[in-house]
């Protein structure tokens, strides 16, 4: 990862390989707000017309050797037109530039009027900078590379501060896209759960793991994910990962993620085009890992506890069939009707688990279904719960995290698709609403000892968390670290 530098020269005086500069309007002109030496801004504005220099967000055009400047070019990146910028232009805008400026230092300047537009443009320049290069035989160069950015904020807002934050933020997005990159081979239940172990140990956050072994499981009762897991020679874990911070009298957050590290449907078998991507299917339990990570490391004031439920769903000799009947964690049992669904049964566990603890607020993330991408396109996640409020938190906490998101109902009528004839439930229902019922049973397991519900809110990031187009934006190829943002603003809200 790159290191993050407030800008202490002038722009006029930086000597690095590129210097970012924004542009803006229906008819392109320079950003307000950046202090550009004159002979530079009068070959800009000279140029722009000429070049017919784009001003769609992320839009960038490159000019070297400009006058008054020691930089070695100029890269021009589009902010929007008149009343389209905000956060999400500045984030989006500074990853596109990042990227466009190849090898070597960058520098942006573009213009920012709060602490939060200059964390968005840290936090986009960062995340324009990902590549994932570990199964290389020689890795790229540029991962060492310096970017500086600009600031015009006053010392009493603190603008290193904010960097600081920023970088904390998007060293654990990366760190969730690596996971989710990283062949299956290679990323499984154990490895995993090593990864967590090592991460926390190196981490500055005050962490605790915890990991629950197959023989663990078995004995626990956990018989969603011990059946899911049971036809791979590489058995389950759920890894418990805790942040308390000094104060006592904090909400208590419980996260819980599903990390299918390869899913291959099990005897209910994909078509081998559906599997491509299925090691992006612990997009949920990554996720969850990074947030409690950087809640540690930005020390914020709420306790967190993630649950990552760890299994590799495959057709072994001794796989779960559709029919068979499971006890979970809590005591209910499940009649398996397609062993393709199965995030929700080790979420159901995990979930289970961590009402033990009575937490204020259990939030579930899963690449969970195909019927949300069908609902709502592969950039926005679902939202659902059991309670209104806390939707919407997650909702709004979204949107200022620049993650598109949507609630979804959980219709009441859809609930008799779940009732069995032969257990207390059927862990999918039919085809109609297919995100809805799978958010219908989840709601089941969001319960104390007595029955009574605990506020819920399921993250459906089947679409967003795996992006199989190229770059776009701030947004890498491949996996992209969603929901580390919206859960950070979230538990940053309640603090």
């Amino acid at each position: 990862m790159p290191s993050l530098i407030l800008g202490s020269r002038s722009l006029a005086a930086w000597s690095g390989r590129t210097l970012v500069v924004g542009v803006t309007g229906a008819e392109p002109a320079l950003a307000a707000g950046v202090d550009l030496p004159k002979s530079t801004v009068t070959h800009l504005d000279a140029a722009l017309p000429v070049l017919e220099v784009g001003t769609k967000v992320g839009a960038t055009t490159t000019l070297p050797a400009v006058p008054g400047l020691k930089a070695d070019k100029v890269v021009l990146v589009g902010l929007g037109e008149e009343g389209e910028g905000g956060t999400d232009a500045l984030r989006r805008a500074a990853g596109a530039a990042v990227r466009a400026a190849g090898k070597g230092s960058v520098a942006l300047a573009l213009p920012h009027e709060d602490d939060a537009d200059l964390a968005a443009i840290a936090e986009g320049a960062l995340s324009g900078d990902y590549r994932f290069t570990a199964h290389k035989s020689a890795p790229g160069e540029g991962e060492d590379r310096e970017i500086t950015v600009f600031s015009t904020l006053d010392r009493k807002e603190d603008p290193a501060s904010v960097l600081e934050t920023a970088a904390t933020i998007s060293r654990n997005v990366a760190w969730a896209r690596d996971l989710v990159n990283t062949a299956p081979n290679l990323l499984f239940p154990q490895s995993f759960a090593e990864q967590v172990q090592q991460t926390a140990k190196a981490s500055s956050g005050k962490l605790k793991v915890e990991v629950l072994d197959d023989t663990a499981l078995l004995e626990g009762g956990f018989g969603g994910i011990v059946g899911v897991g049971q036809g791979s020679s590489r058995p389950p874990r759920i890894v418990v990962l805790s942040y308390a911070p000094r104060s006592k009298k904090v909400p208590h957050v419980a996260l819980v993620g599903k990390g299918i590290t390869f899913d291959t449907g099990g005897v209910c078998i994909k078509p081998s085009a559906g599997m491509l991507t299925m090691k992006s299917d612990m997009a949920g339990a990554a996720a969850v890992a990074a947030t409690v990570v950087a809640a540690a490391e930005l020390e914020l004031d709420v306790a967190v506890t993630g649950y990552l439920c760890l299994a590799e769903n495959m057709p072994g000799g001794n796989a779960q069939r559709p029919g068979d009947v499971v006890t979970m964690r809590n005591g209910s049992t499940v009649e398996i009707i397609d062993t393709d669904a199965e995030g929700r049964m080790v979420l159901a566990d995990g979930m289970a688990l961590a009402a033990e603890s009575y937490p204020d607020q259990i939030l579930d993330v899963a690449t969970l279904t195909g019927a949300c991408v069908v609902a709502l396109g592969p950039q926005i996640f679902g939202v659902m719960g059991n309670d209104e409020e806390l939707r919407t938190a997650i909702t709004e906490a979204a949107d200022r995290a620049d993650e598109p998101s949507w609630p979804l109902p959980l219709p009441t009528d859809l609930r008799s698709g779940l009732d069995s004839a032969v257990a207390d439930l059927a862990h999918k229902g039919d085809r109609w609403g297919g995100a809805l019922t799978a958010g219908l049973f989840l709601q089941e397991f969001a319960k104390d000892s007595d029955g009574e519900q605990i506020p819920w809110a399921h993250l459906d990031i089947a679409g967003p968390s795996f992006n199989e187009g190229g770059a776009t934006g701030h947004l890498p190829k491949g996996g992209t670290g969603v929901a580390v943002g919206t859960l950070l603003e979230h538990l940053a809200n309640l603090a």
